[in-house]
């Protein structure tokens, strides 16, 4: 029986689903069934009125069977789904409910002077609430449907006379209302169970998404975590390269101690000529200069590369000339484009007034910079990268950043700024250069990024920022 009920779709295989079935068909709504039970109880009650009508002799005996049954059983059991031990018993409580009234029933008809002439429409009554109002699983109506035409049968051995052919009438009507509310219970049972495997599946589904999505998310941020590593390996590098030269120039003149050396000598001797010691002298003063020079330059470099890392962690919303801002950026990003050989023009009428975040624009940049250092010129021998602006209109800036390098493959154009797109994976590089300058653009600067096609080879992106937000707001995160 089982394996058929599970061939027919009223069953599920696994004990756990079912289990978690039959909590949401059976007990799912507890609060309308108990009200569903409450009519039932009164309805059921209310049909001595009937008797009282066509027979008023015999109403004490069937407002004591009816009103009986519904004080006595109905109305307890319908209080009993209330307490919360009792709920995991809520279907046994609803076949009680129905069987009892049912098998009661057939007894009426017993005391009635018609006899079993109304039996079939009573019977039909109560089918007709038990297969709509109560959510009964097809194995627990069938129960009842046995029981109660089983109390049918009995009764009516029981009547005294019976019209010829009112049995057979009364049970093929009743034969037929069994038959049709088992096919409608089980048309709902089934299309309930075939709706319950779909939320479950889609719920599978979506918590497979779910992890997906963390994992995605993990990993995005173990590669956004690689790719700042990255560029602080690349700035430490430019830092390094850069200021190594001078450093190396002053520690490793050996001028000055040849030259002291040899005035020592010359000192200790029996006489000193007034051109040696001059000559020593001036020669100390070039080695003094030189040295001093070199880690000049070297500090002006340090305070540059910390002024830069300070400036593009500033994010606090000033306003601020563009052109003077622009040369100051590039100035201290000097030295390290100069590492790759890259040269930075800057095109910026005077006057361009910004109220912005000036830390958020110069990620921005600097990232364009760098993605065109390493991807525009992949031979490092260098080219140009120009930043022209224009305002359009008052309330907005343009400033378009091109290249003349290699350019962008036409089947990339279209997903430039997704994350993880790049043409140089196999360098190691993530391709969230561009994706964290378009979030930046979007998000903290309320503007636009777009990619430009050119004619002629290179890549031409513009940048399209408001001068000025009526409504200052902070800057939201950064999404990948």
């Amino acid at each position: 029986m089982l394996a058929l009920l599970i061939r027919l779709g009223l069953r599920l295989e696994d004990r756990i689903e079912e289990r978690r079935f039959v909590d949401q068909y059976v007990r799912g709504s507890l609060g309308w069934t108990q009200i569903a039970m409450l009519l039932g109880a009164a309805t059921y009650a209310s049909y001595t009125l009937w008797d009282w009508v066509l027979y008023p002799e015999v109403v004490p005996t069937t407002l004591a069977i009816r009103g009986g049954t519904a004080v006595v059983i109905l109305l307890p059991l319908t209080a009993l789904l209330s307490r919360r031990r009792m709920k995991p018993w809520a279907e046994t409580i609803f076949l009680i409910y129905c069987v009892i009234p049912g098998c009661i029933l057939p007894s009426i008809y017993l005391v009635l002077p018609s006899g079993f002439t109304f039996a079939a429409p009573g019977m039909m009554m109560i089918i007709l609430f038990v297969s709509t109002m109560l959510p009964l699983r097809i194995g627990s109506l069938a129960i009842f449907c046995l029981l109660s035409w089983v109390a049918l049968l009995v009764a009516e051995t029981f009547a005294s006379t019976m019209p010829t052919g009112l049995s057979f009438i009364n049970h093929s009507l009743v034969g037929n209302a069994y038959a049709l509310s088992l096919y409608a219970v089980a048309a709902r049972e089934y299309r309930a169970r075939k709706q319950f495997r779909t939320s479950e599946a889609l719920q599978q589904e979506k918590e497979r998404s779910e992890k997906s999505l963390r994992d995605l998310r993990a990993t995005q941020e173990h590669l956004v975590q690689a790719e700042k590593l990255a560029s602080l390996g690349q700035l430490v590098a430019g830092v390094a390269h850069e200021v190594s030269t001078p450093l190396g120039l002053a520690l490793t003149s050996t001028a000055m101690q040849d030259d002291l050396q040899t005035m020592s000598d010359a000192l200790g001797g029996a006489s000193v000529r007034r051109s040696d010691l001059t000559k020593g002298i001036d020669r100390l003063k070039q080695g003094l200069n030189l040295t001093f020079e070199n880690l000049h330059r070297a500090s002006e470099m340090v305070h540059s590369f910390r002024q830069v890392a300070v400036h593009q962690a500033d994010e606090d919303r000033r306003s601020f000339e563009l052109r003077d801002w622009l040369s100051e950026l590039m100035s201290r990003l000097g030295p390290l484009l100069s590492h790759h050989a890259l040269t930075v023009e800057v095109h910026c009428p005077a006057g361009i007034k910004l109220n912005s975040y000036p830390g958020a624009l110069a990620q921005v940049i600097s990232n364009l910079a760098l993605n065109t250092a390493a991807h525009a010129y992949p031979d490092k021998r260098g080219g140009r990268f120009v930043i022209t602006v224009n305002q359009p209109n008052p309330r907005s800036v343009r400033l378009v950043c091109a290249d003349e390098g290699v350019g962008i493959p036409d089947h990339l154009q279209a997903h430039i700024f997704d994350p993880f797109v790049t043409t140089s994976r196999e360098k190691g590089n993530a391709g969230l250069g561009l994706h964290i300058a378009f979030n930046l653009v979007t998000s903290s600067l309320n503007g636009r990024l777009l990619l430009e096609s050119k004619a002629s080879p290179g890549t031409q992106i513009v940048i399209e920022i408001p001068v000025e937000e009526h409504v200052a707001r902070e800057p939201r995160r950064l999404e990948v």
